[in-house]
């Protein structure tokens, strides 16, 4: 066994077992303390924090693997496959979500819980969203 095996592996161990489990930890003392009328917040940062390193490290995984570890363009396909799937999913994703906020703020919801919020910066956000798609997918 070679010691990047063993980094590998442990990488893979703290990742995707121990950061669950501390995420789980994390919620139970967050309700916990909110049960108590204490502050919660930085408890539930903390799990959604420990949630997302093991999501990190699986998405790095993906993109990472569809080229071989002595390629030197691996680095390049990496970012690529990270960049298409930017542009391909989440931005029109996001996208639809900002359209319907503009409608609900549009229709006047949520005007009490955010005065003044103009309904124009999320099409507008829409509208650039939807173009920046479209631009690195014709790209």
């Amino acid at each position: 066994m070679s010691f990047l095996t063993g980094l590998t592996n442990l990488t893979n161990w703290v990742a995707n077992v121990i950061m669950p489990t501390l995420a789980g930890l994390m919620f139970v003392i967050a309700v916990l303390r909110l049960s108590r009328n204490a502050p919660f917040q930085y408890a539930m940062y903390g799990g959604f924090a420990a949630l997302m390193v093991s999501g990190i490290l699986r998405a790095v995984e993906t993109f990472a693997s569809q080229r071989a570890w002595d390629d030197p363009d691996g680095v390049w396909i990496t970012l690529l496959g990270l960049v298409n799937w930017s542009a391909n999913v989440f931005l029109p994703v996001y996208g639809v979500l900002q359209v319907v906020v503009a409608i609900l703020h549009y229709g006047g919801a949520g005007f009490r819980i955010y005065p003044g919020a103009p309904w124009a910066r999320h099409a507008l956000s829409a509208m650039a969203c939807f173009g920046l798609s479209g631009l690195l997918r014709m790209a």
